[in-house]
């Protein structure tokens, strides 16, 4: 008997795990681990996932299911869900309510759906799982050990709870891991965004200007990427120390005021809000490409830029032409929704290995330190992230050095070398 779900159909479940197959082939740090939870220590463990419905996220899900645990899960944006996915996983045995291209009023029934599931841990994307747990409150908020965050918007979000004293258990940002950062933000972002523009676009990079709104990591990614392709790139910052490193890695930086008047190409990167204003897309150049590489539609004004349109269509899957009232027209990608799972299909199986087995990490790590942790938006443990790399590392039969005891020993001192 299937558990409690809701997806679109699931007729679709033979493919989604045949796709989840191909992950699985390309995501091997992550599948050795799995082969190490042969004690099942999660379980009776609830878990709630809040995450991109993907084949990679699939292969995270199994990997919690290996170790014992128990999974109600949705989708953290309804234009990343994959269908089959969602069908296969409930295969798998999860409880699993996603479909694609949901309306905003089921996206937060789903969510509903799993906060009902009482979890005792959370793993979220983009913070609205956590919020909705916080405000069941009740049994439902004291069941709950901890969980982790896995985008730079969400983290941003706890850290808002936390400051203001309404976060009730620990997160941990798993965001902030280094390999999460260099390996997804900075690598996966940076390529699968590009993949998205072309697909939706069909557009030469090279000689364009592309602007890219905001220099974290995946805004280097980006510009690293969209310098590869022959762009000239633009940096836009409020961050001094940002703007910064972006002139010296050989880049214009501009406010974003100056910067809508000479790009050809806009990725927003930033977590934050109304990056792009409508004021700022009015002054754009016709035919300029709009789109958001954030977990959020709102870091482009569109809202702003649906009121001021004089016509609109939709001249290619995900490829909005929307007329201004001057006359020009812009083009918005994926009607502003995250470029690369809605233009494209993500970061590449590899790179999301790293990610989730930091989550795995912090799952296990909550559980083995419940009760123990601070209550607040807390980082993984760095020896468990180093940990994370050396997996990947044997994955790609990559092979580094170790220190010799002297070696450790010095780096443990603080006497070597003096007459003490």
């Amino acid at each position: 008997m299937l558990p409690p779900h809701e997806v679109k159909d699931m007729a679709l479940a033979v493919k989604g795990r045949e796709l989840i197959e191909l992950a699985e082939r390309n995501m091997q740090a992550l599948v050795t681990y799995r082969s190490r939870l042969a004690d099942k220590p999660l379980t009776g463990k609830r878990i709630a996932v809040n995450l991109h419905v993907t084949k990679e996220t699939a292969v995270l899900i199994k990997t919690l299911v290996a170790a014992g645990a128990e999974i109600a899960m949705t989708g953290c944006n309804a234009f990343s869900t994959q269908d089959e996915i969602a069908a296969a996983l409930v295969d798998e045995g999860c409880s699993v309510f996603a479909t694609h291209g949901c309306s905003n009023e089921q996206f937060h029934k789903y969510i509903a759906k799993v906060v009902d599931f009482k979890p005792h841990i959370l793993i979220d994307d983009g913070c609205d799982l956590t919020v909705a747990v916080h405000a069941k409150g009740g049994e439902t908020l004291a069941n709950v050990i901890g969980g982790c965050e896995q985008t730079t918007s969400g983290v941003i979000r706890l850290r808002n709870m936390a400051r203001d004293g309404a976060l009730k258990f620990p997160m941990i940002a798993t965001n902030d891991n280094k390999t999460k950062a260099l390996v997804d933000n900075y690598y996966g972002t940076g390529q699968s965004c590009l993949d998205g523009i072309m697909r939706a676009t069909t557009f030469f990079i090279a000689g364009k200007t592309v602007v890219c709104v905001g220099y974290g990591w995946c805004g280097k990614g980006i510009a690293m990427r969209a310098k590869g392709l022959g762009a000239q790139v633009v940096v836009t910052e409020t961050h001094p120390f940002a703007a910064l490193q972006a002139a010296y890695d050989g880049f214009r930086v501009m406010p974003m005021d100056e910067a809508a008047k000479v790009g050809d190409m806009f990725i927003t990167a930033t977590g934050n809000k109304h990056a792009i204003s409508v004021e700022q897309i009015q002054t754009m150049k016709g035919g300029a490409v709009l789109s958001n590489a954030g977990q959020f539609v709102y870091e482009i004004d569109v809202d702003g830029l649906n009121k001021v349109k004089t016509a609109s269509r939709e001249v290619r899957p995900n490829m909005e032409e929307i007329t201004l009232p001057s006359g020009r027209s812009v083009y918005l990608l994926g009607g502003g929704n995250l470029l690369n799972l809605t233009c494209a299909e993500g970061h590449p199986s590899e790179v999301m290995a790293t990610s989730f087995l930091g989550q795995m990490k912090a799952v296990e790590h909550v559980f083995g330190h419940a009760g123990k942790l601070p209550v607040d938006c807390i980082n993984l443990p760095e020896e468990l992230d180093d940990e994370i790399a050396a997996l990947q590392l044997a994955a790609m039969g990559v092979k580094y050095d170790t220190m010799t005891p002297e070696q450790e020993a010095y780096m443990k001192s603080w006497k070597e070398g003096h007459d003490l």
